[in-house]
């Protein structure tokens, strides 16, 4: 007979086996990117990734090992913020995309900017996204931003922004504007694709209503949308009254129809549509699955 210790250990290794498989193949893709699309046209990526890409243009030396380099410092620091295992897929994920850059090395795809631009945004934007999924990370920036952000009070996003501005105004004087605003196109649409990447296709709506017929609407959403949904007690600010909230999670496909609903028993009512990152458990998800 099978302890439940061993089962719980067994799906670890197989989960940690998961996690790294698709850390390795990110990792890989995303220097298919760089050294396929970006680098031979002199586009660049924001953060490490960038710095080592002009470092290496104006200096000559090796890309991989650059960025193996400069990230490492920030490799160090996350092991007190993120834990053992964080750092070490990170340091996996750095030695695996040196390697492979080397590997890629003088393999141009296209010298078309913007199918460069384009193609090796989506690309690295898909590597980059499988390694941030499975708990690990390509630049050290983000890393560090997480430390500046508590000790100055900036967002981690602005923090991060802020360096991406300066990497790439350097880039508009090492490759040309031209080139730097190409980048900066690259560094949009790998950002979105990460979000896809991590998200999912079927992406989620958070949905509050507030109405005078929240029961008459809560109803013909259970029974027409076949979605759970939860009843929220407040007070009107200006009213003072009682009012009765809604607060539901659907998919983006079945927000339309929603919305028609709501209309049709209720044109007054207040909607709010917020997006989900990650939606577990309940009924929901299992709707989702079908979609």
């Amino acid at each position: 007979m099978v302890s439940n210790v061993e089962v719980s250990k067994g799906e670890t290794i197989f989960k940690f086996v998961i996690n790294m498989f698709f850390v390795t193949l990110g990792a890989i893709i995303a220097a298919f990117a760089l050294e396929a699309f970006l680098v031979p046209n002199q586009v660049i990526d924001g953060g490490i990734i960038g710095i080592s890409m002009i470092i290496s243009h104006v200096t000559k030396f090796n890309l991989g090992l650059l960025v193996i380099i400069l990230n490492a410092p920030f490799i160090l620091f996350a092991l007190k913020k993120m834990g053992k295992m964080f750092v070490f897929k990170t340091a996996y994920a750095s030695i695996i995309l040196a390697l492979a850059l080397n590997f890629f090395h003088h393999y141009k795809v296209t010298g078309d900017l913007l199918l460069a631009t384009v193609f090796g945004g989506i690309i690295l934007g898909t590597g980059v996204g499988l390694i941030l999924k499975n708990e690990a990370s390509l630049d050290g920036t983000e890393i560090l931003s997480l430390l500046v952000s508590k000790k100055f009070g900036c967002s981690v996003g602005e923090f991060i922004m802020g360096i991406n501005i300066f990497i790439y105004l350097v880039a508009g004087k090492v490759f040309g504007w031209e080139n730097a605003m190409y980048s900066i196109l690259t560094y949009f649409i790998a950002s979105k694709v990460i979000d896809v990447v991590m998200e999912g296709l079927n992406s989620s709506k958070s949905v509050r209503i507030i109405s005078d017929e929240a029961g008459l609407i809560g109803n013909a959403l259970i029974e027409q949308l076949d979605i759970s949904v939860t009843y929220l007690k407040g007070i009107g600010g200006y009213s003072g009254q009682d009012k009765d909230l809604i607060y539901c999670v659907i998919s983006r496909l079945e927000l339309p129809k929603m919305l028609a609903i709501i209309k049709e028993i209720d044109p007054k009512a207040f909607v709010s549509i917020v997006d989900v990152h990650e939606v577990y458990g309940g009924r929901f998800r299992k709707k989702i699955d079908k979609i």
